[in-house]
């Protein structure tokens, strides 16, 4: 299968580019999604190797600010079990887990391509982060919108 493309989303205080750039072998999983659908984008969709654009959310600028890889098929994600996390999920068993994620591995930081550039942007019109509602932490992007966003970066 070709790769896929994603956009994540992470509160840069709780997770930045940065945070992963200097995570022991650039890796992280990608814990405390709490949503079925975006759930259901890592455990049925997400194959090693795909693209993410890796989004800074809920912060004074929000925006794309760099790329990472999905670097591991979905697995249970431990904060799930654990009383003390933010992300604990008293109703998830560990026989039958709730909630999954996988680990993103950094391939670049890159200029902050803020949410204002792409809401102005034609091209990207219909992406899924840009549609009226839209509150998902994972959402997928096209292999067009990929392209076009990398040439806004200037990366080729």
């Amino acid at each position: 299968m070709p790769p896929q493309f994603w956009l994540m989303k992470s509160e840069p205080d709780e997770c930045s580019i940065d945070d992963l750039a200097e995570a022991p072998g650039q890796r992280l999983p990608w814990t405390g999604v709490r949503n079925y659908q975006a759930r259901n984008f890592m455990r049925d969709a997400m194959r090693i190797g795909d693209g993410v654009l890796f989004y800074h959310s809920s912060c004074p600028q929000p925006g794309v600010a760099g790329l990472a890889r999905v670097a591991s098929a979905a697995y249970p994600d431990a904060t799930q079990f654990d009383p003390q996390s933010a992300y604990f999920d008293p109703a998830s068993k560990p026989d039958a887990p709730r909630w999954l994620h996988v680990d993103v591995r950094f391939e670049r930081k890159t200029r902050l391509l803020s949410l204002k550039e792409l809401r102005a942007d034609p091209a990207l019109a219909g992406m899924q982060l840009l549609r009226p509602g839209n509150r998902l932490s994972i959402t997928p992007v096209s292999a067009e919108e990929w392209t076009h966003i990398l040439s806004l970066l200037e990366i080729s």
